[in-house]
């Protein structure tokens, strides 16, 4: 199973930008609730510096932090981009080396609907 998890980072702003775009919080919610991901840690006081449009920007973010499988990670990104008020949104996905067996399973069962093992 550890091979199958995955972590996608993804800052937002606390408010929707553009119509039909979320939040973080409601971004966070909605991919969790849509199955997308097993859970989404929503981390304050994140400010970015960042490259855009010729110039050096600045922005007050939130950090999510979505747990994934492997199978999921391609209809959570689509999903992301497609609610996020940014025009092109941060999507990291990171692949887990290992961590907590009981976890990973929960994670498993989260995102299908499963019961957990």
């Amino acid at each position: 199973m550890t091979a199958d998890a995955v972590v996608v980072l993804c800052t937002a702003p606390a408010a929707a930008g553009r119509a039909g775009s979320l939040g973080a919080h409601d971004l966070a919610q909605a991919v969790v609730a849509e199955r997308l991901c097993a859970c989404v840690n929503v981390l304050p006081g994140v400010r970015s510096y960042f490259q855009w449009q010729g110039r050096v920007d600045a922005a007050e973010e939130l950090l999510l932090v979505a747990k994934t499988t492997r199978a999921r990670t391609e209809a959570l990104r689509q999903r992301l981009v497609a609610l996020h008020p940014y025009e092109v949104p941060e999507v990291l996905e990171l692949t887990v080396a290992d961590g907590l067996p009981a976890y990973l399973r929960w994670l498993g069962a989260a995102v299908t609907g499963e019961a957990a093992p």
